[in-house]
């Protein structure tokens, strides 16, 4: 039997810098002998950021003096010529297939799944979802290749034994396991996971029969990989090899160590050993650790922290002093993400205070890295994200985007606005003066009710009444874009759609002095964006979709695709992903978004194989991403200078704090962990040393700017909000409609009303027999513009319809004694008032005017609610009285003076019932109120001192169109306060 050989195992601890002390204990082993010693040593680190870091490092022990490094290489990341210069002059099998492309795999497995869909239901989903299956079938591929299992063991699986749906799931696998590698022989290529095992298995081979004459040394690894920790287990048997762990925790005790389950931190370190064949007891620090009481409490805290729930009762009995373990600790839990953000740039720039120390931010949440990336802008900084943004969050990935949207989607307002509006886009003139023509087309055409579908749509919306420049800018603009949409118009190969779509976007991008393709494809996202666009096109030739499915398709194929910044980005700050961040330091460190969910991250579900399903196969528990997580969070937080945050609401909705926040917080019990400043800072840094109550306008414009006439309908918001008419007559502002507008209020009452006028006006006197046809064909005439519209079809025909019948019959009874005489007719009256030159005008357009043997009937159609009765008689609703005053006067032309008899609102809501007549009584008052109300009303704003304040009477002010110039949140919560003041 041959003796076991111990294996050469080191850890260096967590809160160490982890590169530094490992640059020292090779300098300490192999550093002292001659130049070259050093050189003769091979590291092998997770990852290039890993080795360059390690670079880093020697380069700081050096000085910045030229020296001779090791030889570093990634086995994360192997390649052939890597691999020859590690196995030396050894014949290795190196003649493999290429790595599948990741694009051409996802369209293979793509075509796959809607096959499959196609077969089983019948409907085939689309092209987007089809990609996003096929991206969690790939990676589901890359799981099953990186454990070394055979996809032919599913056939071993009892499908009896699952539900129908992972039945279901089975059958399809067992087709892939067929289907799969033939497809991938045919092509040529070969799965990117098994190739890297396949190199990293034949270098472990190659040093357990012919072990390299140098040192080895294998760092930083957790052997996550079946094929690296095999190859670590060789490593460590070498005759000069060594395996250093990161942050193995050699003081947990035993039994501790022997419940570990996979969310624990050191489950991962703990297979590794299994599979390496070490004990825990084997594990020796790399270097001896300079004594820190400090760094070694932390050390213990958040180890007893983080302990195994059948473990926790050691928290009762711990014996560890919080106060050296909080030092340098602290904990801020903001009220939203952007104050997390903001008092995380502040840490940062205060870091820039003292020269030379560096500060990173380390977090899985991608927004709010790219919220603290804006705020340190404020300063001027620009700091690196090494955990890049997907393409689709890119600027010409948005612009491509909005692109595709704007030619698949009918040329909406919305996406064609979004398009055109983006930095990119110049369309061969100015972006400034291109920009400009923009917000006319916007101002002009596009707000209110959707124009008519497409390009034509547009150029039919701007009309005669454009300007010329516009028409002709747009003529230009269409033409660039026309061809992209005759393509989308078809169902076409995903590479000639992007070819339509790459023509379209370098002529929309076009300006007066750059072509397209140089403003387009430059910077870092630019040409990820061209190399993604040619790759798709090289392996999508086959793969056919509609041209509606194309946008969606697209964004899935993009958040594929990672951009990183190369340079120009600050040397001392950095903003870290969990995964970039191993092995790194910083002098301060700050650990973000640690809420659940995001930090750990929910470990999802497996949409392939259930957990039992997973178990059964040989694959390793979802879970086991959260101990990865635990791990980094563990090795980050034990840093001498940390800052932990959280945001404990997001998006309005309350957070829950991580499980390892929750956990220090148990161990710590009523200790809390220091707050810090930034937060105050944060809260601080925009507050003005003042602050100053703003008060209600009270403009008071000279008399002679103030307007001579106003419309009856106008006299109401004249009383409720006199800030409304200054705005909109005296500074001549009118409220943007919105953009796509469904038809409102608004337009419903002036279809209906311009129905009932058409049929009141074609028939006067008698009515016809088919006296409910010939309304209805008043009504379609009327509802033309709008019956494309799904929910004017679908609730305001059908309620015009009741209307119309009950019209018809009250109608034909009040013929008897009523003859209609002016239907939607103007009229005027004047008011003269001291200080005023000119008269003061009121202009009415009453719906209908009855007359009777008594006098006349004025009659106001409402398709909402007519005013109550206190509101009439307190006079804030003058619009019949008024309308009244002008008749009695003879102000509406084809009217002679007469007496009104009565005032009606005719209440026409289609509902149960249809249609209401309200009578108006004590009309002779109403008539006298509204009378001396007007000329009230003129007379004071004909004084120069008078000014239009906004909401006088704010319990009866609507919301209005020019609240927010008012600014009445500020100034109505003063006056609130003030009258709360008052009554107490």
């Amino acid at each position: 039997m041959s003796r076991r050989v111990a294996p050469a195992v080191y850890s260096i601890a967590a809160g160490l810098p982890f590169v530094d002390v490992l640059a020292d204990g090779l300098l300490a082993r192999y550093g002292d002998d001659t130049a070259a010693a050093l050189a003769r040593v091979t590291v092998l680190v997770p990852t290039r950021r890993a080795a360059k870091a390690l670079g880093e490092a020697f380069l700081r022990r050096a000085g910045g003096r030229a020296t001779l490094l090791p030889a570093m290489h990634p086995i994360g990341d192997v390649d052939e010529d890597e691999l020859l210069i590690l196995s030396g002059a050894a014949a290795l099998d190196l003649d493999l297939p290429p790595a599948a492309p990741p694009l051409w795999r996802q369209a293979q497995l793509s075509e796959l799944v809607i096959a499959w869909e196609r077969r089983l239901r019948g409907a085939p989903p689309s092209p987007a979802q089809a990609a996003a299956l096929a991206a969690e079938l790939a990676r589901f591929l890359d799981q099953v290749e990186t454990e070394g299992l055979d996809l032919k063991k599913l056939q071993h699986l009892a499908p009896e034994d699952y539900a129908e749906h992972w039945q279901r799931t089975l059958d399809f696998l067992r087709i892939i396991s067929e289907h799969w590698p033939k497809i991938l022989k045919s092509a040529g290529f070969m799965a990117a996971a098994a190739r890297r095992d396949r190199l990293l298995r034949q270098l472990t081979t190659l040093w357990r029969q012919q072990p390299p004459q140098g040192p080895v040394i294998a760092a930083g690894s957790t052997g996550s990989i079946p094929a690296t920790a095999a190859l670590l287990k060789v490593v460590a048997r070498l005759p000069q090899g060594a395996v250093v762990l990161p942050g193995l925790d050699l003081e947990l005790d035993q039994t501790s160590w022997a419940a570990l389950g996979p969310t624990h931190p050191q489950a991962t370190m703990k297979r590794l050993l299994e599979d390496i064949q070490a004990a825990r007891e084997e594990v020796r620090p790399w270097l001896a650790e300079p004594p820190s009481p400090a760094r070694q409490a932390r050390r213990r805290l958040i180890s007893l922290a983080l302990l195994p729930p059948a473990a926790t009762d050691a928290w009762r009995d711990h014996k560890i002093d919080f106060a050296p373990a909080l030092s340098g600790l602290h904990l801020v839990e903001a009220a939203s993400p952007r104050e997390e953000a903001g008092a995380i740039a502040l840490a940062m720039r205060e870091a820039l205070e003292e020269p030379g120390r560096t500060a990173a931010l380390i977090t899985p949440d991608r927004a709010l890295a790219r919220r603290v990336a804006a705020a340190l802008k404020r300063w001027g900084v620009a700091v690196d994200d090494s955990a890049g943004a997907p393409l689709n969050e890119t600027p010409p990935g948005i612009f491509l985007l909005l692109l595709a949207e704007l030619a698949a989607g009918s040329v909406a307002p919305a996406p064609l606005l979004a398009a055109l509006k983006h930095p990119l886009a110049a369309g061969g003139m100015a972006a400034g003066e291109f920009r400009a023509r923009v917000r006319e087309l916007d101002r002009l055409c596009l707000r209110g009710p959707r124009p008519a579908p497409g390009l034509a749509g547009v150029a039919a919306a701007l009309g005669e009444h454009a300007p010329l420049r516009l028409r002709k800018w747009w003529a230009e603009v269409a033409a660039r874009l026309e061809p992209l949409i005759a393509a989308l118009r078809a169902e076409a190969s995903v590479a000639a759609h992007v070819a339509a779509h790459v023509a379209a976007a370098e002529a929309l991008a076009a300006s007066d002095s750059e072509d397209g393709a140089a403003r387009l494809w430059t910077g870092e996202a630019g040409e990820a964006a061209s190399q993604f666009l040619a790759d798709l096109m090289e392996t999508s030739a086959g793969w056919r979709i509609a041209g509606a499915d194309y946008p969606a398709l697209l964004k899935v194929l993009m958040k594929t695709v990672t951009v990183r910044p190369t340079y120009g980005r600050h040397p001392r700050l950095k903003i870290w992903g969990p995964l970039e961040a191993r092995l790194q330091q910083a002098d301060l460190v700050i650990l973000g978004g640690l809420n659940e969910g995001a930090w750990p991250p929910d470990p999802g579900v497996d949409p392939w194989l259930s957990r039992p399903m997973r178990a059964d196969f040989g694959l390793p528990p979802l879970e086991r991403r959260i101990g990865q997580a635990a791990h980094d969070f563990a090795q980050a937080a034990a840093a001498p200078r940390v800052i932990l945050t959280r945001s404990t609401r997001v998006d309005g909705a309350p957070t829950v704090p991580s499980r390892w926040l929750l956990r220090l917080a148990a161990v710590l019990g009523e200790q809390q962990i220091p707050a810090g400043p930034w937060r105050a800072w944060h809260g601080a840094q925009d507050r003005p040393a003042v602050v100053a109550p703003c008060s209600r306008p009270a403009p008071t414009p000279p008399v002679a700017c103030r307007p001579r006439q106003l419309s009856v309908t106008q006299l109401q918001t004249w009383m409720r909000d006199p800030y409304a008419i200054y705005a909109r007559h005296i500074l001549k502002l009118e409220p943007l409609d919105p953009l796509d507008a469904d038809p409102g209020a608004a337009e419903k009452g002036t279809v209906i009303h311009q129905a009932l006028e058409d049929f009141v006006r074609a028939y006067p006197v008698d009515l016809p027999a088919d006296a409910l046809d010939q309304l209805i064909s008043c009504g379609q005439r009327a509802f033309a513009a709008y019956l494309d519209r799904p929910a004017v079809r679908a609730f305001w025909w059908p309620r015009f319809l009741h209307v119309a019948r009950w019209f018809i019959a009250t109608e034909r009874e009040r013929r008897r004694t009523h003859r209609t005489v002016l239907s939607e007719e103007k009229g005027r009256l004047t008011i003269a008032a001291p200080g005023l030159v000119e008269p003061f005008t009121v202009i009415a357009k009453a719906d209908r005017i009855d007359r009777t043997a008594e006098g006349l009937v004025v009659i106001d159609y409402k398709t909402g609610n007519p005013p109550s009765a206190r509101e009439l008689h307190a006079g804030f609703a003058p619009q019949l009285p008024v309308e009244a005053l002008i008749a009695e006067a003879g102000g509406f032309s084809g009217v002679a003076a007469a007496a009104v008899a009565g005032l009606e609102f005719w209440r026409l809501s289609g509902g149960e019932p249809a249609g209401k007549i309200t009578a108006i009584k004590d009309i002779a008052r109403l008539k006298a109120v509204a009378d001396q109300g007007l000329r009230d009303l003129v007379a004071l704003f004909a004084r120069p001192e008078t000014p239009y304040l906004s909401q006088p009477r704010p319990a009866m002010a609507p919301a209005g169109d020019f609240d927010h110039l008012a600014r009445i949140k500020e100034w109505g919560s003063v006056a609130a306060l003030g009258d709360e003041e008052k009554k107490s």
